[in-house]
């Protein structure tokens, strides 16, 4: 028995993988992420039970997956941007595969891209950095978080989940305050809004902005693209 889980990607509703939008136009139950997922991406699927996953507790969720799979209908778990990026799906997975229902994962295009496709840049520019580190803030649902450790690398920082907080996680940045900072609110949505700065300038564009969720903060020189002191890769040598 099998259900899907598949990535919706970051907004952009071409954005979704080919399969992904086939499982999607075969669902007869359709679990979405609210509205991190774009509309037009639900209104595409023809299930018959469409489910607004927020404010539903997990176990709510996989009965509704369970009781569906069982029932021999097909089902399909939409996350918003790709499922393995803060996508909560193990302890999703888990108490299904005690059941023996199991689940095939279709990738999408994380926000972390959509946001670097909107900087027309890359994370890992040669020259500038080679590695890139993906974390979040302490908050609500974070007791504590290591951004003043990672962040002692030097390398392209790509932090989730933390917009609500960025007044102190520019403040454990361990890093010069005239390092590039960007903030990318709704990569690939139609609202999409891009707010450049330094560690010591963003927090007051973005509260200007009054931007507080939805939103990527990409830390490092890699923010600066073209203009950055990059060096060419051998690829085109």
């Amino acid at each position: 028995m099998k259900y899907y889980i598949v990535g919706a990607g970051c907004g952009d509703p071409g954005l979704i993988t080919v399969k992904g939008m086939d499982l999607l136009k075969r669902a007869e139950i359709l679990i979405y992420a609210g509205s991190l997922v774009n509309p037009e991406l639900v209104a595409a699927s023809p299930a018959e039970v469409k489910l607004d996953s927020w404010g539903m507790k997990l176990e709510e969720i996989t009965r509704v997956i369970e009781d569906g799979v069982r029932a021999g209908r097909f089902v399909v778990r939409l996350h918003s941007g790709d499922p393995a990026i803060y996508g909560s799906i193990v302890e999703q997975i888990a108490p299904l595969e005690t059941k023996g229902i199991h689940a095939e994962i279709i990738p999408g295009v994380s926000s972390m891209f959509g946001a670097a496709a909107a900087l027309q840049t890359e994370y890992t520019l040669r020259g500038v950095s080679e590695s890139v580190i993906v974390t979040r803030s302490a908050g609500e649902t974070l007791d504590a978080d290591q951004i003043a450790e990672l962040s002692t690398h030097g390398t392209t920082m790509v932090i989730f989940l933390s917009t609500g907080h960025i007044d102190s996680v520019m403040k454990k940045l361990q890093r010069p305050p005239e390092t590039p900072v960007a903030v990318v609110y709704h990569a690939s949505w139609p609202d999409q809004m891009i707010i450049k700065g330094t560690i010591g300038t963003i927090a007051a564009k973005v509260h200007d902005a009054e931007i507080t969720r939805s939103a990527l903060i990409i830390v490092g020189d890699i923010v600066a693209g073209i203009h950055a002191a990059y060096t060419n890769s051998h690829l085109y040598g």
